[in-house]
């Protein structure tokens, strides 16, 4: 058994430049819990893989393709792959998301 402490995962370099730890990396899939402080976003860009979204703090506006929402804790959001999205923080509290890749994917990820 494996077992991670988030909190104690080290945020890695991103081009976003966001709070962005991953905790699960295997052949099959990746996990990261991106943490967006108010103000902070993400830069619109494409997964070569499909991705699911799931809010585990906070409230956060997503944008996929030509759909914008606001969501809030609980909430599983589903990204297909080569759509361009991204995520806002407008509130006054953190934002926290756990971003599921599936399969793992093998091309980068493209900034738009």
């Amino acid at each position: 058994m494996k077992i991670t402490e988030v909190a104690k995962e080290v945020s890695g370099s991103n081009p976003h430049h966001v709070d962005a730890r991953k905790i699960y990396d295997t052949t099959n899939a990746i996990a990261v819990v991106i943490t967006l402080q108010p103000g902070e976003s993400l830069k619109k860009h494409m997964t070569p893989v499909d991705v699911f979204f799931y809010v585990l703090e906070g409230t956060g506006i997503v944008e996929i393709g030509d759909e914008r929402a606001c969501c809030t804790k609980d909430m599983l959001i589903e990204s297909p792959a080569r759509i361009p999205h991204r995520w806002f923080n407008e509130s006054t509290a953190v934002f926290r998301v756990l971003v599921v890749k599936v399969p793992k994917p093998t091309e980068e990820t493209k900034l738009l």
